[in-house]
């Protein structure tokens, strides 16, 4: 069988799918390496609402979705922006979000972290922006998960310098009941985001985000930096305070930043490993053994997958991993909250599509391809 699938150029190409998935089974936690993957929230598509309405979720199949990244033995961080938060996903909804994954996580032994920013605030004055801070961490702590300190919109817009971060994050961390992951998200990601930090020299923003941590490094577990910037995050990485972690989230350049070299290694907090799960879960127990080499040979293919979903707009990367989920048979449908669904090209669906095939991600590849055909033909194309 063959299916008909259109490229960029306004022209189409005869592909031929794979016939079997990658074999992969559900395992243990990992030994080496601490690896979340920031997970995506399934939409309900028989609610009524428009892209302005609160975000309508479908909880059985979302909580069904995370069960299965901790079954492969992969940590789960939760209402982070792969969950479409300011995108779709609000304040309330994620709220819910972190209770209900929380207690999943309590009955079936799953690593759990989530997400604390101030998305409930538009705009407000440095103490609102504590304020709105302070509320979401209790309600992750009270939640029984590990927090993790979002990037602030409303953080970028009030603070006049590197000072008010200092003082809005070590505030924070002098609250926090645990340690906690910091998040450093760059404006590829998120463009009212530009700036963080207090400047847009990244080598400035790079000395106040370790000043952060060097104040309180009791209180910080580790960090996630998201900056497609592998040499950046080495150098961040190297300049850590002994004990505290650097978890990638780097969708560019993960493989040798978790293989790491002789001065270190990164831990894993990424997006893509929505999709890739259990190949990921695989090459990472490949690296429990000590086998770089073979770590990378089953990761590195998955890059060109990973570099097409996080194209520029990289905002939009969360369309597709809903895409790929709703292939994979993780869902009924392709609708997203907040539409979003429509932020991507069909000739964008079709090469992901063609390149997660044959990385054999597809538990029922010809699934796939029917769910792919039904799409083209939503399209007006004849596959």
């Amino acid at each position: 069988m063959t299916i008909r699938l259109p490229g960029s150029d306004g022209t189409s190409r005869t592909y031929e799918p794979r016939a079997e998935p990658l074999a992969v089974s559900p395992g243990t936690p990992f030994t080496s390496r601490t690896v979340f993957s920031a997970a995506h929230v399934v939409a309900d598509p028989y609610a009524d609402v428009s892209p302005d309405s609160p975000a309508a979720v479908d909880w059985d199949a979302t909580l069904a979705f995370r069960r299965h990244l901790w079954s492969h033995g992969l940590g789960v961080a939760e209402a982070m922006d792969t969950a479409q938060r300011g995108m779709g996903l609000d304040w309330a909804g994620a709220a819910e979000l972190i209770r209900r994954s929380a207690a999943e996580a309590r009955s079936v032994g799953g690593l759990i972290a989530c997400g604390v920013g101030t998305d409930q605030l538009a705009a407000g004055s440095l103490a609102e922006v504590r304020a709105a801070y302070e509320e979401q961490l209790a309600v992750v702590e009270e939640s029984g998960a590990q927090a993790i300190l979002m990037a602030s919109r409303a953080l970028a817009a009030a603070a006049s310098g590197p000072e008010d971060y200092l003082e809005v994050y070590s505030h924070l961390l002098r609250q926090a009941a645990e340690p906690v992951i910091l998040h450093w998200l760059g404006p590829m990601f998120d463009p009212a985001l530009e700036g963080y930090w207090g400047s847009s020299d990244l080598d400035v923003a790079t000395d106040t985000f370790l000043d952060v941590i060097a104040a309180h490094p009791d209180k910080v577990d580790g960090i996630k930096v998201s900056l497609l910037d592998a040499r950046r995050e080495i150098d961040i990485r190297r300049r850590l305070p002994q004990g505290v972690r650097c978890y990638t989230g780097d969708d560019f350049n993960y493989p040798e930043l978790i293989a790491g070299d002789e001065r270190g290694f990164s831990h894993a907090l990424l997006g893509i490993f929505d999709p890739l799960g259990p190949l990921a879960a695989q090459a990472v127990r490949v690296l429990d053994t000590g086998d770089v080499k073979g770590f990378r040979a089953l990761l590195d293919p998955t890059v060109g997958l990973s570099r097409h979903l996080f194209q520029t707009p990289t905002r939009f990367y969360k369309t597709g991993v809903v895409f790929l989920a709703w292939l994979a048979g993780h869902q009924s449908h392709f609708t997203m909250v907040g539409g979003l669904q429509s932020a991507r090209s069909l000739p964008h669906f079709a090469k992901a599509y063609e390149l997660a095939d044959g990385l054999g991600l597809f538990p029922d590849p010809k699934l796939a391809e029917e769910r792919m055909k039904s799409l083209l033909s939503v399209y007006g194309v004849d596959s």
